[in-house]
């Protein structure tokens, strides 16, 4: 197949990253989905499900604060920054 040079010379799509929550321990029948634009939260109890969603609006604010985007994000960063917003 014969390409023109101007699709020879197209960028790919830019990777979009997204995180995935993913709550194992609901014992209580409810099927609990949070989604937004740049996560997913599924499953868990209400009390699991409520601090996955609170650290991961949490880990975007520090990461929009920082200039930084989870596509570019160095993992050990985002590790830091995901364990700096998880309670026990």
């Amino acid at each position: 197949m014969n390409r023109s040079p101007s699709e020879s010379n197209q960028q790919p799509p830019a990777a979009k990253a997204q995180l995935l929550g993913l709550g194992l321990d609901a014992k209580d029948g409810h099927k609990r989905i949070t989604q937004g634009e740049r996560f997913a939260i599924v499953g868990g109890s209400e009390e699991t499900h409520e601090r996955m969603t609170e650290t991961v609006v949490k880990t975007f604010e520090t990461l929009d604060r920082r200039g930084k985007r989870l596509e570019t994000v160095e993992k050990t960063e985002l590790k830091e920054i995901i364990q700096s917003h998880t309670t026990a």
